[in-house]
């Protein structure tokens, strides 16, 4: 068994570290076809990722003599603790590791002060122990905040991103922390997945423990969906529990605005809606629509216009059924504003004389705000056209809302199967 095979999903990322654990595990082999001992790996990416699991599974399948590097020392010190590791690094008999975990928390500098004696003196190190049996591991959240210099070739041979697990990698990830907790059988680990979708396995970790909280405060003996439904609401969108009594007239209003949202995305794009909700993110009035976008979304007109329509779904919906305008939506708004002026200016999609710059002529740039209000109005008639030829699909939404508080994607497509036109 490999050591990684400790590594769930990621497939990419571990033939490359395996490919590298091997030139270090076999250097004769590769020395015969006139290949050196590669200086360094980063991995890169958000907190929570997996990054220094990797980098574990990574040593431990080399079996080199390790050396971590933490910052846990003042300034001074630390960087006299950099010198004295590598230096016993290079005293060893064969290859060695030299393992710098969070390199980018080395030294307190921002993306103007990449010049922390911190950093230079990892540069120099790494120059230092070239050809001496030295190889250097990093793991970093913000790679901008390192110095041009120590990023270069010749230090770091390989720079991997670890990206937010997704699709069938984060589905995996799930089912791994789902069998080490008591759950009924038929859990759904797909919808699981849609719900802690560009989410980091930290985060998925926690939500599933949360769900283990809600299903024992409950007096339950295994962890149901709705549990972890609650618990993806809670830990991911800070949305309390809709307990107690509510306003009446507030939730079938935040109902109809959320449904016209889910509605509109489901007919254009099917398949899309991940969640929806009354229960807002803590401290607001509004609720949650979740939508999936899928890899390569901001390439595809279309799934651009979709997004619009959609957006503009919540205000189109409200009109619709209350004959009013949607005074609570400033958020979309903006959103929407913002999406189509940058299909109309940036992507030129409507023609290159539509593009303008801060630096344009009034004249071009009232022309451009013209243009864009012009294209937000066709999108929203689009809206409510969708919502008046799909209004049984609205009110089922609508009433599933007020009576769960919550709609999860299984249970949309089958409110859709039955009303939608």
């Amino acid at each position: 068994m490999s050591e990684f095979d400790k590594i769930i999903g990621y497939e990419d990322i571990k033939a490359e570290l395996s490919r590298f654990a091997d030139v270090l595990k076999k250097p004769d082999k590769y020395s015969k076809l006139g290949v050196s001992i590669p200086n360094g790996i980063m991995l890169y990416g958000e907190p929570g990722v997996g990054k220094t699991l990797m980098a574990k599974c990574f040593i431990a399948e080399t079996g080199c003599k390790v050396y971590t590097l933490r910052k846990e020392k003042p300034n001074g010190d630390f960087v006299k603790e950099i010198k004295d590791t590598y230096e016993a690094a290079k005293k060893e008999n064969g290859i060695s590791i030299v393992f710098l975990d969070d390199l980018d928390k080395f030294a307190n500098e921002d993306v103007d002060h990449r010049d922390a004696e911190e950093y230079v003196a990892v540069q120099s190190c790494i120059d230092d122990s070239k050809g001496g049996g030295v190889f250097t591991f990093a793991t970093v959240n913000n790679p901008f905040c390192l110095p041009d210099s120590l990023l270069r070739a010749g230090r770091f041979d390989k720079q991997i991103e670890v990206g937010l697990p997704k699709d069938k990698d984060a589905e995996k990830i799930i089912e791994h922390y789902l069998s080490h907790k008591q759950v009924i059988k038929n859990i759904d680990s797909e919808e699981i997945s849609r719900l802690m979708e560009n989410r980091s396995c930290a985060e998925l970790e926690t939500v599933i423990n949360e769900a283990g909280i809600y299903a024992g405060y409950a007096g339950k003996e295994l962890i149901e969906q709705d549990d972890i439904t609650k618990a993806c609401m809670r830990v991911l969108f800070d949305s309390p529990e809709c307990v107690g009594q509510t306003d009446s007239k507030k939730d079938k209003y935040v109902a109809v605005h959320e449904a016209g949202h889910a509605v509109i995305s489901e007919i254009l794009d099917p398949g899309s809606v991940t969640l929806v909700s009354v229960c807002g993110y803590s401290g607001s009035v509004h609720g949650i629509t979740k939508i999936h976008k899928p890899e390569g979304y901001g390439l595809s007109k279309t799934f651009i216009e979709n997004d619009i329509i959609s957006t503009l779904g919540g205000k189109a919906a409200t009109e619709m059924v209350y004959g009013i305008a949607d005074m609570g939506c400033n958020s979309d708004m903006n959103n929407v504003f913002g999406m189509v002026e940058g299909l109309v200016n940036y992507r030129c999609s409507l023609g290159f004389e539509t593009y303008a710059s801060p630096e344009s002529s009034s004249y071009l740039l009232e022309q451009r705000d013209r243009l864009v209000a012009s294209e937000v109005n066709r999108y929203y008639q689009i809206a409510k056209r969708v919502i008046v030829e799909n209004r049984a699909f609205v009110d089922a939404v609508t009433e599933a809302l007020l009576d769960h508080k919550t709609v999860t994607y299984r249970e949309m497509q089958r409110i859709k199967k039955v009303y939608s036109s």
